[in-house]
């Protein structure tokens, strides 16, 4: 008999739903990636990478272009400057870039701090990690960070904060106040915070304010990115983590025993791409109007929907018209009406159910018109 590290995971919520879409010929804007074209000028620098022979490992931080590259990014950005040699990690996505930072920090026994709801990577890779996630939940419909319970929750065992800025699935941005309290918990606890900033071109307000540039313990900040979710290529899993010299050592540690190195034709393409600024300072651009379309539409509907700040996703309130709980209320929209959506419980460790769907707008303008055609069938 197996003894499972994970006896209460199943399969993530993501490939449910998807799958509940495909069977039911459902719009899916549930899973969080596009249905447009990926940029040609990427297409042909993969095809150009692969025939000029990078076909074999890339070196295992990463090939030394691209994170020099990225450096240049960071420095356009975010006005830091950042050693690609020493700083920056090249991984199979963010979510691995994740998972190594915490392997590398996290000890049987530490606590690390998790606002919910969560990203469902995070606190199964705590746990593998022997680590044990304080779940702070934050609540609708403004989803801001309850800082007085916060300081209850630091204990002596306390190593770790993470944030996800924007957030996945609210569309927070953390504010002035947030930085502020995040600032002072380091200083008075010797925290790391590991920040997952994977939409940090996806804003709409203000540009992205990177825990780098916000906190004043650099050496106590990792960050982690997804080139997928920048460019619209989230099945080519290639993201980075940043950190100072001697994190970056322990993450690169690990990363070499999970995948070693990246996808070396992608990395070469990434690398010729960030060459050109604008392939990176336009993303917002694509995805503003998209956000207008989808928040515009749905005001002819019974949901009512909660502001995003960044990231692709809009937050739905479902409960004037259905006190259905929001995992049935999901699966009866894809089902029933042709619409497939994620409930947000499923992110809460207590499973808090505030009759919330999460609907993706990274999609064609025709898709978001056709989804919230079936949606306006339903009737309060």
């Amino acid at each position: 008999m197996i003894k499972s590290k994970l006896p209460d995971i199943g399969t993530t919520i993501f490939a449910v739903m998807s799958a509940e879409a495909q069977k039911n010929g459902a719009i899916n804007l549930s899973q969080g990636f596009p249905d447009f074209e990926v940029s040609p000028e990427l297409i042909s620098a993969v095809e150009k990478a692969m025939r000029d022979g990078k076909n074999q490992y890339a070196p295992m931080p990463g090939l030394p272009i691209l994170r020099e590259r990225i450096s240049a990014m960071v420095e356009d950005s975010q006005g830091i400057s950042i050693n690609p040699e020493s700083e920056i990690t090249i991984t199979s996505g963010a979510t691995e870039a994740i998972y190594c930072a915490i392997q590398a920090l996290i000890h049987p026994g530490d606590e690390v701090i998790v606002f919910d709801p969560a990203y469902d990577c995070y606190a199964p890779s705590i746990r593998l990690a022997g680590g044990v996630p304080v779940h702070v939940p934050l609540a609708y419909p403004d989803y801001r960070i309850p800082w007085d319970r916060v300081r209850e929750s630091i204990t002596s065992r306390t190593l770790m904060i993470m944030v996800n800025n924007p957030h996945n699935p609210t569309g927070q941005v953390l504010n002035k106040e947030d930085w502020t309290q995040i600032n002072d918990l380091i200083d008075n606890h010797e925290l790391f915070l590991l920040s997952d900033e994977v939409y940090e071109h996806i804003t709409y307000d203000e540009k992205h304010q990177s825990a780098m540039r916000k906190i004043t313990q650099r050496d106590k900040v990792i960050c982690t990115y997804s080139f997928g979710k920048t460019f619209h290529v989230t099945g080519w899993k290639t993201g980075y983590a940043i950190a100072s010299p001697e994190v970056t050592s322990e993450i690169r540690k690990v990363h070499q025993y999970v995948t070693f190195s990246g996808f070396h034709p992608v990395q070469a393409a990434m690398a010729e791409y960030l060459a050109q600024p604008e392939s990176y300072r336009g993303v917002a651009d694509l995805y503003r109007p998209k956000k207008e379309l989808f928040y515009q539409l749905m005001d002819e509907t019974v949901f009512n929907l909660v502001p995003t700040y960044g990231s692709y996703y809009a937050l739905a309130n479902y409960s004037d018209f259905s006190d259905m709980p929001d995992t049935e209320m999901a699966l009866w929209l894809t089902r029933e009406v042709g619409v497939a959506a994620i409930p947000i419980s499923v992110f809460y460790h207590d499973q808090r159910d505030d009759k919330v769907l999460r609907f993706c707008f990274a999609k064609k303008d025709e898709t978001l018109r056709s989804a919230v055609e079936k949606l306006k069938s339903i009737k309060g």
